[in-house]
């Protein structure tokens, strides 16, 4: 670089020492300049020239009835490759929650690894889920040596039941030190062994619970399927008192949509803040964003919809039951939903369908985006539950074409207008975290108020019985589109209500509320937990009462949903969720709005809370509060991490190209001034007040970074929410201003109209 600067031979003597570091400085500003603009520029040039690669899918070969499970060893293989009697005690332990027979392990261990080796399988992993809110694994081969020089296929019970993985790194929220390493996993025999795919081979994956030598849960798995325990058995006892002598097995179902972002990789990696935080820590808003309404269920583009297809066929041959997709409300924002599972099942496949979406994007030169609210100012993602009850028969949230009448399922709907206002702040804390901070009360997203929207006709029918009225339902109709040609359509009996964190759509409650890079399993041990507590005061009530006649229960029934109306239904709310008059409103109805997760984990921290899950055993007081403290510091983390790349990135990327812009416009204002012309300085003005109002927000940036405090999680997560958050904010706004005004051969950073734009 030095020898390009060095002057020709000869004109040196004729210029100043001052003129020639001059030349040399200018020369260096433009090559320093040039590289500045190179990876914005290099990653444009990608994008615009991304071709496909590898033979396309084709579904005609082989159809998607046919992938569908093959990777699953599902019921239809244990029925044919297990003997009759262990296939049937295996069936009756996932059917009806039986106590496992261990005596089958071995024969389920032999056919299990038999049926992997033929899909290619040369390992095996115990699958489970600690804290971290990711999936974590071991592999182990299933050769072992033979003793004369070879080796064969070994895969026992023992291997099958129990694993030992190091548990010392695991988050444990002080249920154990460090040095005390000792974890075990335990074989979910409710949840299939699946094959995982892998160019190289393939391997057995296991779903396990996780827990210490203690049995201390220091997983997601273990509480929800003790909640499910739970769920399950109040739920029948209600079923009893409705008459029903041998109620089935009462499940907690699940269908979890998955909203996502997909950028080119080229963008992603030339944005140090979505490779470490997940989301954009700087971006002004572009000139289009999503207010033209155009994305919202538009034509999907030919490179995202082959990216979906190969991602739906992996998911497939998984056993995932994936249904819906489609283009959501934001650019470059999508949807996956899939169809009801039994609730830990639809967990665990939510952890596969992250995980598969985010490496079939990678094939299609993409990255799949899962944080809450990877770009500022545009709708945000979510995974909204659909959550529900059901016996092997029947939908117990099911209302039926007369749900005045239905008592059945008028009881179990008052048990979650019960569970949801009484214990509003531990489902508020069950979807606390950092980034779904920046997503609740924003675009589409519901607030952090909790509320139930039932509709105009099921609300109709619990305050008529509220008042002592039997409740009236309104007749099914059907809708008038006023077109000859086109059919009459059944009228729903309400809207719906995409302002509602919690909403009744039909035969189920949808809690919008859950983050889009969160497990589900969280918010269903508290769903599942807080219903089981409503159910077994609704079975108290109906037991004491003792009513012989369907008349009788009928009018019991009645009674207790009048008590629980009078006393919860104040968390009904029909209206528009995102006003401030409903802030107002649900703040004089008594109802709890923790804005952040700071306040939301503080407020569920109560003796209630406590009693409630280690009551129904899902959690003890000490797990319960290791919990929230592992919450805690992974909120610090969270924010600490991008406070840092937020100062590293406006201190090393913007605040260089903004001072380049500066010189430029200074020179030229020199170079007029220096001729007599006349010019403006106006932008000149705007831009060194903005680098330098940059300047000192940076510093305070710095100053809070490395001010933070000693003393307990909860004090120093609520200095990250009271002092770091807002000094990166007030670093990204001056950011996002200089964005609009720097040349844009110089900013560094691909853009929100680049990388939300061009596919």
């Amino acid at each position: 670089m030095l020898l390009k600067c060095v002057a020709p031979f000869g004109e040196a003597d004729h210029r100043t020492e001052s003129q020639n570091r001059l030349i040399l400085s200018e020369r260096h500003d433009e090559e320093s300049e040039q590289e500045m603009s190179t990876a914005r520029l290099n990653a444009i040039a990608a994008v615009t020239n991304y071709k496909a690669s590898g033979p396309a899918l084709d579904f005609s070969k082989t159809q998607a009835s046919e992938l569908f499970g093959s990777n699953v060893f599902n019921d239809r293989e244990m029925q044919d490759r297990l003997p009759d009697t262990v296939y049937k005690a295996l069936r009756r332990t996932i059917d009806k929650g039986a106590r496992l027979d261990m005596s089958i392990a071995d024969a389920v261990a032999v056919a299990m690894r038999d049926w992997a080796i033929e899909k290619g399988a040369t390992h095996y992993a115990h699958v489970f889920y600690p804290l971290t809110g990711l999936t974590a694994e071991k592999h182990d081969g299933f050769l072992e040596p033979d003793g004369k020089g070879g080796a064969m296929a070994e895969f026992s019970a023992k291997q099958l039941i129990k694993g030992e993985p190091d548990a010392s790194s695991f988050p444990s929220g002080g249920l154990r030190a460090t040095f005390e390493a000792r974890g075990y996993t335990a074989w979910d025999v409710t949840s299939p062994a699946y094959i995982l795919e892998n160019p190289n081979g393939a391997t057995l994956c296991i779903p396990t619970a996780f827990c210490s030598w203690t049995g201390e849960a220091l997983d997601k798995k273990t509480p929800l399927l003790r909640s499910m325990q739970a769920l399950n058995e109040q739920a029948q006892r209600v079923l009893r008192a409705f008459g029903e002598k041998n109620p089935g097995r009462v499940v907690a179902t699940a269908g979890c949509e998955q909203e996502y972002f997909l950028i080119d990789r080229n963008f992603f990696f030339a944005r140090p803040d979505l490779i470490s935080a997940g989301r954009t820590l700087f971006g002004a808003k572009p000139p289009k964003g999503q207010e033209m309404e155009d994305q919202y269920f538009g034509a999907i583009p030919e490179r995202v919809l082959a990216f979906m297809m190969e991602a739906e066929r992996e998911l497939y041959k998984l056993g995932v039951p994936v249904k819906t997709r489609h283009n959501e409300v934001a650019p470059g924002q999508y949807e996956v939903a899939p169809v009801y599972e039994n609730a830990n099942v639809a967990a665990d496949h939510q952890y596969l369908t992250m995980i598969v979406l985010q490496r079939v994007a990678q094939k299609y030169g993409m990255a799949c985006l899962l944080h809450e609210k990877p770009f500022a100012g545009i709708n945000g993602s979510g995974k909204h539950l659909n959550w529900s009850l059901s016996t092997r028969n029947a939908n117990l949230l099911d209302p039926g074409d007369t749900p005045q009448s239905n008592m059945r399922f008028l009881a179990f709907c008052a048990g979650v207008i019960r569970a949801v206002d009484k214990y509003a702040a531990l489902l508020r804390a069950s979807v606390a975290h950092a980034g779904n901070d920046h997503r609740l009360g924003a675009n589409e997203a519901p607030p952090a108020i909790l509320s139930i929207f039932l509709g105009e006709d099921l609300t109709e029918i619990f305050e008529g019985i509220a008042k002592g009225e039997s409740g009236k339902s309104k007749k099914p109709g059907y809708l008038t589109v006023g077109v000859d040609t086109l059919p009459p359509l059944p009228m729903d009996a309400g809207d719906r209500n995409r302002t509602s964190p919690f909403a009744f759509t039909g035969n189920k409650f949808e809690f919008r509320a859950v983050g889009s890079s969160q497990s589900v399993a969280g918010p269903m041990v508290i769903l599942n937990t807080i219903v089981a507590d409503s159910l077994s005061y609704i079975a108290d009530e109906l037991e004491a009462s003792k009513a012989k006649t369907p008349e009788a229960l009928g009018a019991e029934v009645q009674k207790v949903i009048r008590k629980i109306m009078k006393k919860h239904g104040r968390v009904i709310f029909n209206g528009d969720g995102y006003t401030a008059a409903w802030e107002k409103e649900a703040a004089k109805r008594g109802l709890p709005n923790a804005r952040s997760t700071v306040d939301a984990i503080a407020a569920a921290e109560s003796k209630e809370n406590d009693a409630i899950l280690s009551s129904f055993q899902v959690l003890s007081k000490r797990e319960f509060h290791s919990r929230n403290e592992i919450y805690l510091e992974k909120y610090i983390k969270e924010v600490m991490t991008e406070a840092r790349l937020a100062f590293e990135i406006a201190k090393t990327k913007i605040f260089p190209a903004a001072t380049a812009y500066q010189h430029q416009l200074a020179s030229t204002s020199a170079a007029l001034q220096a001729i007599g012309q006349k010019h403006c300085t106006c932008v000149l003005d705007e831009l060194s007040a903005l680098v330098a109002a940059f300047q000192e927000k940076m510093e305070v940036l710095r100053k809070a970074i490395e001010a933070e405090p000693e003393g307990s999680l909860l004090s120093h997560a609520r200095y990250c929410h009271d002092q770091v958050l807002p000094g990166m904010d007030a670093v990204r706004e001056i950011a996002d201003a200089l964005e609009g005004i720097v040349s844009d051969d110089l900013w560094p950073l691909p853009t929100y109209q680049e990388m939300l734009f061009i596919k």
